[in-house]
């Protein structure tokens, strides 16, 4: 490498030109005049590129109290000076070493914030559930609730999607409504329920924060007795005992209020379509619904129903070739879970919740005019 050149020498207080002689040192560049006399000495660290014409290499020293200037021609000293001082770059190594770091930082943050929105923000989601107060659980539980009517109201049936809600559905209406307080009164849920069925043909239950429930027609078509159907809704109040259902909003639309609001959607209207979605489609895991199961076994032990009863319906629907219920993930697992439910049930005598009569007026609670 060049280490000694030839080049043009400004002191920054005359105009005077010095043809000097550049001496490249272990840390700093020397000029000197051709009798050997040291007119400057700078770092490499501390030299600074200045616009200067094609060609030529225009340096001063950074913050130095006058403008001196070195003009170097000499392209092989140039090219060496460029080596030792970062701060002249005249390659662009420099800028495009930052340019990559940039890149890299910034593709770090965008990974940083995928790992934060699919597992941080769940994991605190999850750890926050309990500390939520019932009252702001009741507020999401209706702000969500719309959007799941609608999402299952395939038919438009407006009002008429509830039943029970005429003349010729009031007893069966009477006799869910009867069932449905024996339940209630044991699970002594702090926060008020509201339970309907819809018609919907599917074998399912859903609840949604807040403490609502709607059940589907088709599953009381499925069920046999009013105690299955029970076995069912005591289950979907085991979700709402341990906020399942605003747990699993809190995941799902916090991570949509995360990105919505880097899109601009600062309102977050959509994480309330995502939390319906989530509600609707999301399966829980395993260990949630067996402790689903578990305190609607004991739910029913409590209300003296039958506590067998959610296992007999898990079993038929799955054993059905149009299985749809919601907590029924393959049958396997349904086998293992109703293994549970039975041996927590345990033996013991147990009362109808429902008379014969009126199970029968239950069964007909979406029989009336959908209009």
């Amino acid at each position: 490498m060049t280490t000694t050149g030839q080049a043009s020498y400004f002191d920054g207080v005359t105009s005077a030109r010095h043809d000097v002689t550049v001496t490249l040192g272990a840390s700093a560049l020397q000029v000197q005049t051709s009798d050997g006399r040291m007119l400057a000495e700078w770092p490499y660290s501390e030299l600074e590129s200045i616009p200067a014409p094609r060609g030529l290499l225009r340096i001063g020293r950074i913050n130095n109290t006058v403008l001196a200037r070195l003009n170097v021609r000499d392209p092989s000293l140039a090219a060496a000076i460029d080596d030792l001082s970062v701060p002249i770059d005249r390659s662009g190594l420099t800028e495009r070493r930052d340019r990559r770091k940039v890149v890299f930082w910034s593709l770090a943050a965008t990974l940083s914030l995928l790992l934060v929105a699919i597992y941080g923000v769940p994991e605190i989601a999850s750890r926050l559930t309990p500390f939520v107060p019932y009252t702001a659980e009741i507020k999401l539980g209706a702000a969500i609730d719309a959007q799941v009517r609608s999402t299952l109201d395939e038919d438009h049936a407006g009002p008429r999607f509830v039943c029970g809600t005429d003349a010729a559905e009031s007893a069966g209406r009477a006799a869910f409504d009867k069932m449905f307080a024996r339940l209630e009164q044991a699970a002594a849920r702090p926060i008020p329920l509201r339970i309907a069925v819809v018609r919907s043909k599917e074998a399912n239950a859903v609840t949604l924060p807040g403490g609502i429930i709607y059940v589907f027609h088709g599953l009381i078509d499925k069920a046999e007795s009013a105690d299955e159907v029970a076995g069912v809704i005591a289950h979907e109040l085991g979700h709402v005992a341990h906020r399942d259902g605003t747990r699993t909003v809190l995941q799902q639309s916090a991570m949509s209020l995360l990105f919505g609001m880097l899109l601009g959607d600062f309102v977050g209207g959509g994480a309330v379509i995502v939390a319906a979605k989530a509600v609707l489609q999301t399966s829980y895991s395993r260990d949630v619904e067996a402790a689903a199961d578990l305190y609607a076994v004991d739910l029913m032990k409590a209300i003296e129903a039958d506590p067998r009863a959610l296992g007999t319906i898990l079993t038929r629907i799955a054993g059905s070739s149009h299985s749809s219920l919601k907590f029924l993930l393959d049958h396997p697992e349904t086998k293992d879970r109703v293994d549970a439910i039975n041996s927590r049930a345990g033996g013991g005598a147990v009362r109808p919740l429902l008379a014969p009569s009126e199970w029968a007026d239950m069964k007909r609670i979406c029989s009336g005019s959908r209009g």
